[in-house]
This record gives C-alpha cells, sequence and structure tokens, in this order.
C-alpha cells in the first residue's frame, strides 16, 4: 500500500494591501453599513445607493474599493469562507486531514450544504458576476474536490468529475430544491453522497 500523497496546500485568500487611512475608513464604514442593511431587508432588497448612502460616502468610493457589487458581497463572505477553508483544509477529520479520502469528501459535501444554505443571500448575490466563479476561494474548492477524487482512485476526467459535484452544491441550485422542490438539507446531502461514492467507485 502506498503512502498517501500530500496535500497540496494553497492559499486561503489573496492578502490584502495596505491602506491608507481614509481608504481603510471607508471600508469598514461600507462593510458594517451593508452588514446592517442586509440583516434588515435581505441582500436583494439592498442596492450599491443604499450601501453608500449608509456609509456616508459616495457610490463611487464604494466601487473604487470594491470593485463591483459582487466584489463587496464576496469580501462579506470572506471571514465566514476562510473559517470553512481551513477546516477542510486543515482541521480535525474526517472533514480535515486524516480520514480516507471518501470520508473527507463526504464529510465536505455536508459542510458546504450548509454553508450555502445559510449564506445564500451573499453567495446568490455575488455568484451574478461571472467572474466570482473561478476566483481563489472557488478555485480551491474546485481543487479540493479533485484531489480527493484523485486520492479516492477515481478515473476519468476528474476536473469535469470535481465541477459537477461543486454545480450540487450551487448556492441558488440548494435554495431552489429547498424552496421550490421541497427537499430537504438531509436529502440534499445523501443525493450529493450518492453521486460522489458513484464517482469513486463505492
Amino acid at each position: 500500500m502506498t503512502a498517501p500523497r500530500p496535500f497540496i496546500e494553497l492559499p486561503v485568500t489573496d492578502q490584502e494591501p495596505q491602506e491608507r487611512g481614509d481608504a481603510a475608513r471607508n471600508r469598514t464604514l461600507l462593510l458594517d453599513a451593508a452588514r446592517r442593511l442586509i440583516a434588515e431587508r435581505g441582500a436583494d432588497a439592498v442596492s450599491t445607493d443604499d450601501i453608500a448612502a449608509a456609509a456616508g460616502v459616495g457610490k463611487g468610493t464604494l466601487f473604487r474599493r470594491f470593485g463591483s457589487r459582487a466584489g463587496l458581497m464576496i469580501v462579506l463572505l470572506d471571514e465566514d469562507e476562510k473559517a470553512a477553508q481551513q477546516a477542510f483544509l486543515f482541521g480535525p477529520p474526517p472533514l480535515g486531514p486524516g480520514a480516507p479520502p471518501l470520508e473527507r469528501l463526504l464529510a465536505y459535501g455536508r459542510s458546504r450544504l450548509e454553508f450555502v444554505h445559510t449564506h445564500h443571500a451573499l453567495m446568490s448575490d455575488a455568484n451574478r458576476d461571472p467572474q466570482t466563479r473561478f476566483s481563489p476561494p472557488a478555485t480551491l474548492h474546485h481543487r479540493h474536490i479533485r484531489v480527493l477524487l484523485e486520492d479516492a482512485g477515481t478515473s476519468g476526467d476528474l476536473d469535469a468529475q470535481a465541477a459537477a459535484l461543486l454545480a450540487l452544491l450551487d448556492t441558488d441550485y440548494v435554495h431552489h430544491q429547498l424552496a421550490e422542490r421541497g427537499a430537504t438539507l438531509d436529502g440534499l446531502a445523501e443525493a450529493w453522497e450518492t453521486v460522489a461514492r458513484k464517482l469513486c467507485g463505492r
């Protein structure tokens, strides 16, 4: 039996550049305003104009700092996303290293379903920008699944299989299944596990 291949460590997120005092202050004002408004109204009911006005800055400041509405939503998700990434990269098994790859894959699916359900509003808003689907965090999730499939002895196009598994964890797909199709998180997790096991030949 060969020793397991060491996991490839990837950066969790990009490092934030040093900011001038006024830029850092505006960033904090915008993020605090966005969190407050989204908590009060929901993400869909909050515009960039609303956020800028509540923060007391111009709309141009928001776009200069975050690039787009989606960029701001991604930053709002960043803290929880970092914690989720740390859990599957370095946390205890079965989600983290130390468990067989299939067990880790199944634990990842359940964990990610909970995450996308909890963060649906922000993730759905951020995903309106196609570029976010190829951002470093998204690439990390794809790579993680691909590595686990490979370590589990899966054959075939691993990139396509990882993309297929990720599609079942898409926040809008999950929300639709729960809100419109009467599905449950446990049911979605069991369906995801069935697909994952079949891909791994189990």
